[in-house]
């Protein structure tokens, strides 16, 4: 970024923040509705920015006694060395054969589960501090851990917003939203049909702790971009055809 680029940024900042505290001194009045929807926009900015970082110091504060543990889960699911996918999926994999060879019903596998739990709940933030030594954490472990906190409370935002999306959608266009339910619940059933339930299971386990690797290494942006290059080529071929 040059430097008169950051002047730049620098004076919108400076700007947004003097709106925002003349208005709470009942000082500055708009003139027009585009002084207005400024001031909209740097109020309404301020307020996620707030509110993202009060609910990312919750979210340390209730997993401070996990810090030491989620460091190392965000190197492995990471994949800070070449091995890491492959010890993910070994131990993915043996932890379905056992339940493939338990062959436990769904109140026993859901009581383990919640037993599991737990303990974890109650030994990790007890234990963690013997094994890694509460000593060793750094201003820089400290970093990382509050960046892991505020992409998680990110990730959840995403998430809520997409749902607030869909319920919307289904106010303005409920024929558009009753077509791309049924049709995706159609998908589903009939692959859940087609696909045994546990080996199912794990594909999707396996998929979703090998995520953020794959968007750590760029495979996901990859081929995510691949497929819209060709989603593009097919329509601008439709729409020759018609023309």
């Amino acid at each position: 970024m040059t430097p008169e680029a950051r002047v730049d940024r620098w004076c919108v900042g400076c700007s947004a923040e003097y709106f925002v505290t003349q208005i709470k001194r009942n000082s500055l009045t708009f003139p027009n509705s585009d002084d207005a929807g400024l001031f909209t926009m740097a109020e309404g900015d301020n307020k996620r920015t707030n509110t993202l970082a009060q609910e990312t110091a919750q979210l340390e504060e209730y997993l401070q006694g996990w810090g030491e543990v989620i460091l190392v889960g965000d190197r492995v699911l990471r994949w800070e060395k070449l091995w890491f996918p492959g010890a993910l999926i070994g131990a993915t994999t043996v932890l379905f054969l056992l339940i493939y060879y338990l062959d436990p019903s769904v109140l026993t596998g859901l009581s383990c589960t919640v037993m599991l739990v737990c303990l974890a709940h109650y030994l990790v933030p007890t234990l963690a501090p013997r094994v890694f030594g509460s000593n060793k954490w750094t201003t820089e472990q400290q970093q990382h851990f509050h960046e892991i906190c505020g992409n998680l409370v990110k990730t959840q935002h995403r998430a809520v917003g997409w749902w607030k999306r869909f319920g919307t959608l289904k106010e303005e266009r409920p024929k558009m939203y009753l077509a791309s339910a049924i049709g995706s619940l159609l998908m589903v059933a009939w692959i859940g049909q087609q696909v045994h339930n546990l080996f199912l299971t794990y594909l999707i386990v396996s998929f979703l702790l090998l995520l953020p690797g794959l968007n750590q290494h760029g495979v996901i942006t990859k081929y995510a971009g691949m497929a819209k290059r060709e989603i593009n080529k097919l329509i601008k071929h439709k729409e020759k055809k018609n023309e």
